[in-house]
């Protein structure tokens, strides 16, 4: 229930934060132009999953899961507090702030706490996972419905003001049924700081803060501070993060030289994940504003508002998911490795945007198009997501090196935050005019990837050594 209502705020709030951003002041948004508020919308993403570095850091080290997961539910519900405050530009900021470090304190541990319900040989345990899953998808199912119909028919902050309930009702879920059924150890740091180690770990801290604090001084006395210019910064580091992990891995002493080749192993299927991960997360942004510009919205005396499109990624996942689960049961191990996976999920992301070429070339920028071209859109990305996401996961805890186990799980995440801060950069090129081109390019070089992917696959199961 605490994850539910943690996915139901955080989706009820994606839902309607693009438009809430470049609608005019008269019609209750910032008035932003929409470049900018669609790549502060997709660095928003890529902020979320690099902070959850931070909150598996806290939880290890200085509180332990329950209490940083409570503190990351605070954070988040004062986040959509602020959010649905009308204090403009200022608040929407903050907001992003309080969020990011709230879903970076929860979102990593909460899973983790699952686990720690039942004791290894438990049978519940798969499950207790499989309540957990569902949980996370009839919250993102129920929110874009939810939210964006309440800002339709008041305004956007009592949109916000739900999400903010939401994440209060967890809260309260968490808080009083947590102490009936969660651990005990929860409750302690299993790694804590010792005494010798808290000097260093705060002189590093700060170092990070003054070296930030000395970028942002030195863009503003140059003049580039802007909001273009920070969401570049962060891009750089998105993507640098991961190859510094990369490189550190392969030439430390700790990796054996069968976990260096698995680590080689990965590398392809990091970088086709960084791809998927850019067209799936941008249903939220470049297809979001296709739903509100381009798309009928009028269906008989039902009027759709553009957010509850949204509705559609959760939706697929559970038809889909009981499929999945049950065609890699019965093809066992005559189902495709990993890596075949990945290229065929590849291919269905580019298809996705081939789709939404069609309806532009076939009506024009300026006629608005049946709804069903996002809902076959979404229908085919979400194949890919089956044939990706869980195998991703799975595949990352095979092939991670015994020394780097925790860091190679923040890789996965560092995936999607490197392609949401690639998206930012990206979609400043998508307008009416660019999306035959935008569309056809994005899903195209998709496309070829999985095509390299494939002739590269022979190669990658050797360096997997054994790994399927």
């Amino acid at each position: 229930m605490t994850e539910f209502w943690e996915r139901f705020s955080y989706y009820g709030m994606r839902a309607i934060l693009l438009f809430y951003m470049y609608y005019s002041v008269s019609k209750g948004g910032l008035g932003f132009d929409k470049p900018t508020a669609m790549s502060i919308m997709s660095i928003y993403g890529s902020l979320v999953y690099l902070s959850s570095v931070i909150g598996g850091f806290v939880s290890d080290r200085l509180l332990g899961s329950r209490r940083t997961v409570f503190w990351g539910g605070v954070l988040i519900m004062f986040g959509h507090i602020v959010l649905a405050l009308p204090f403009g530009a200022p608040a929407l900021f903050i907001s992003i702030a309080l969020i990011v470090v709230g879903t970076g304190l929860l979102k990593p541990n909460v899973s983790e706490m699952v686990g720690g319900l039942y004791s290894e040989h438990d049978v519940r345990r798969d499950s207790g996972f499989s309540i957990f899953v569902m949980g996370i998808n009839f919250g993102s199912l129920i929110a874009p419905i939810v939210v964006p119909w309440a800002q339709g028919k008041w305004n956007f902050h009592v949109g916000f003001s739900l999400a903010a309930v939401g994440m209060f009702i967890g809260l309260i879920f968490y808080a009083i049924d947590g102490r009936k059924y969660i651990n005990p150890d929860a409750n302690q740091a299993p790694d804590p700081i010792k005494a010798n180690e808290l000097k260093s770990v705060i002189t590093k801290a700060l170092l990070m803060v003054v070296a930030v604090a000395i970028i942002l001084v030195v863009m503003a006395l140059t003049g580039v501070f802007n909001i273009a210019n920070v969401i570049t910064l962060i891009t750089v580091f998105a993507i640098g993060l991961p190859i510094t992990y990369f490189v550190m891995m392969l030439r430390s002493e700790k990796v054996t030289t069968e976990e260096r080749s698995r680590v080689w192993a990965y590398i392809p299927l990091f970088i086709a994940a960084v791809i998927f991960w850019a067209i799936e997360e941008s249903g939220s942004v470049v297809l979001a504003l296709f739903a509100a510009e381009q798309t009928q919205l009028q269906v008989g005396s039902w009027t759709i508002e553009p957010g509850m499109f949204q509705m559609l990624n959760p939706l697929f996942i559970l038809i889909y998911g009981p499929i999945f689960a049950r065609l890699w049961v019965r093809l066992g191990k005559r189902q495709p490795s990993s890596p075949k996976k990945f290229y065929l999920g590849l291919i269905f992301a580019g298809l996705s945007y081939i789709v939404m070429v069609l309806p532009v070339m076939m009506f024009g920028t300026g006629t608005k198009v049946s709804p069903l071209w996002l809902v076959l859109s979404w229908a085919v990305v979400e194949i890919g997501e089956m044939l990706i996401s869980p195998v991703g996961l799975s595949v990352t805890t095979k092939l991670a090196p015994k020394a780097f186990s925790s860091q190679m799980m923040s890789m996965w995440f560092l995936a999607d935050a490197a392609a949401q801060a690639i998206n930012a950069q990206i979609v400043r090129l998508y307008t009416p005019n660019s999306e035959i081109m935008y569309f056809s390019i994005v899903g195209i070089v998709s496309i070829v990837v999985a095509v390299i992917l494939a002739v590269m696959t022979p190669r990658i199961e050797k360096l997997m050594q054994g790994v399927n």
